[in-house]
């Protein structure tokens, strides 16, 4: 008789728990907030296509795995505390449960090159963090089981304290994988909450190819890569990072002080032999058959030595401005005569030297009613742009920036446009401010060259409703179009 008791009390027990349980993961979908972005947890694959048969992920990935504080041991010793084994990526959500589905093939892998790795979380309702943990796979797991707390490590390989505080969208969790890990792994990201009782639990399905580490001790943790020719006067700084974030101590920095060290594989050699010189617990160069690792002009792989403790480096060009790049308008037509508010405007500009060119045309009320670009060489060149305005008064807007990024110059000329206007004016051109449509926004179709006008709520709402795949309330072209907007 007592031995019944028992079993009815835990079992009522049990149920009280299960209950709360269902009753906080209920209220999910009004509460959704976050989820990891790189590398990109499951859910946010099932969003992006990559991985399928999601069930609610696909359309709520920030809602994914919201349970109990817990994990591995739970709380207080509860089982029921934490992720519940086999629904872990769900986070015990029906809504979320196809990702508990678990094979070696099921879900979209992403190779991870690099043992050392930024991991970011997206947010979109914050709330404070007491911690980041990021636990993976024991060595030797099973991929077509369910996953389990026994799946994973019982510790983390990575911890970051919160501090009670908000987290922003640009943190990055600076963290190195495990060198015995390698090929499929999970990795379980957990944003334990301060405010709440909940923590976030997001899988990630990984596909570890890193170099493992090397024989006499060396690990990759970045490399020199000869891109960009360099002028006198520049200067190239590798940056040593730690598990704490940057090691000063094993910067090194060059400067270019011949026309001949800027070529991208001679400053590349230079770097590497710097680096050689300055410091014995990190090499850089290539490795030959017996493991010496010496300079050569091109790319140069960066290794080091645990006890150095650098686990990646970043090569930074710090790039002087082009003081002698030049580039202007060189001559505009007298005026440019619209017919039916359309005319190909073209012009000439001269530059000395190569450069990505962007123009635009703006009307006397600043508004852009022409662009083009365009890559120049050197000297001068012709543009055109396809222009859709009234008559009046309009400024030519030249931006060129050279092929290295480092220079950007502008110029700017005043141009007569005359003739037959276009009519009725315009915020947009289609589908250009999507997501800023609107009762009353006036956007022009380039299909047709006609503008319409969103109509008032509630149709509005249909004005937004728009992709390349999905196009019925297009104006003036989808078989809808009409629900949603008037011509002009």
């Amino acid at each position: 008789m007592n031995n019944t008791s028992y079993k009815r009390s835990a079992l009522a027990s049990c149920t009280s728990s299960m209950i709360l349980l269902s009753a906080m993961l209920a209220s999910q979908t009004v509460s959704a907030h976050g989820y990891l972005e790189v590398p990109p947890s499951r859910a946010l694959l099932c969003q992006k296509g990559l991985n399928t048969n999601c069930g609610g992920a696909q359309y709520e990935p920030q809602s994914v795995g919201e349970t109990f504080k817990g994990f591995p041991a739970g709380v207080g010793g509860s089982p029921l505390q934490g992720p519940i084994d086999g629904k872990i990526p769900s986070g015990g959500h029906s809504m979320f449960s196809s990702l508990d589905a678990q094979s070696a093939t099921r879900w979209h892998m992403t190779e991870i090159k690099d043992r050392n790795i930024d991991f970011q979380w997206h947010y979109t309702a914050i709330h404070p963090a007491t911690k980041h943990e990021y636990f993976i796979t024991r060595n030797g797991w099973n991929p077509n089981e369910p996953l389990k707390r026994a799946t994973f490590e019982s510790t983390p390989f990575c911890t970051k304290d919160g501090g009670n505080q908000k987290p922003s969208n640009s943190d990055k969790h600076n963290c190195t994988i495990p060198a015995d890990k390698t090929g499929q792994h999970v990795i379980l990201g957990i944003w334990t909450v301060g405010d709440t009782d909940a923590a976030f639990y997001n899988a990630t399905d990984v596909n570890i190819i890193a170099e493992p580490e090397l024989p006499g001790g060396w690990s990759s943790v970045g490399s020199i890569a000869p891109s960009t020719p360099l002028l006198v006067g520049d200067k190239v700084k590798a940056r040593a990072f730690s598990a704490n974030g940057e090691n000063t101590e094993y910067h090194v920095e060059i400067a270019i002080a011949t026309a001949e060290e800027g070529a991208p594989q001679n400053w590349s050699f230079k770097l590497a032999e710097a680096i050689n010189k300055a410091h014995t617990l990190i090499r850089a160069g290539v490795r030959d058959e017996n493991g010496t690792i010496e300079p050569v002009k091109g790319n140069n792989t960066l290794y080091a030595q645990k006890e150095s403790g650098v686990t990646r480096y970043e090569v930074q060009l710090n790039m002087q401005e082009d003081a002698a790049a030049r580039l202007s308008v060189s001559s505009v037509q007298p005026e440019y005569v619209l017919e039916k508010g359309l005319v190909k405007a073209d012009f000439s500009v001269i530059s000395n030297r190569k450069m990505n060119l962007e123009a635009t045309l703006f009307d006397q009320n600043n508004k852009a009613v022409g662009t083009t670009s365009a890559q120049i060489e050197s000297g001068a060149a012709t543009l055109v742009m396809d222009v859709r305005s009234n008559p009046g008064a309009h400024t030519l807007t030249l931006v060129g920036t050279t092929l290295d990024g480092r220079t950007t110059r502008q110029d700017t000329k005043s141009v007569n446009v005359t003739g037959e206007g276009a009519g009725a004016d315009y915020d947009f051109v289609f589908p250009e401010g999507l997501n800023d449509y609107k009762a009353g926004t006036k956007v022009l179709q380039p299909k047709t060259n006609e503008v319409f006008e969103c109509k008032p709520f509630p149709e509005s709402g249909y004005c937004k409703q728009y992709t390349p795949t999905a196009a019925g309330f297009e104006p003036g072209v989808g078989a809808h179009w009409h629900m949603a907007w008037d011509k002009l």
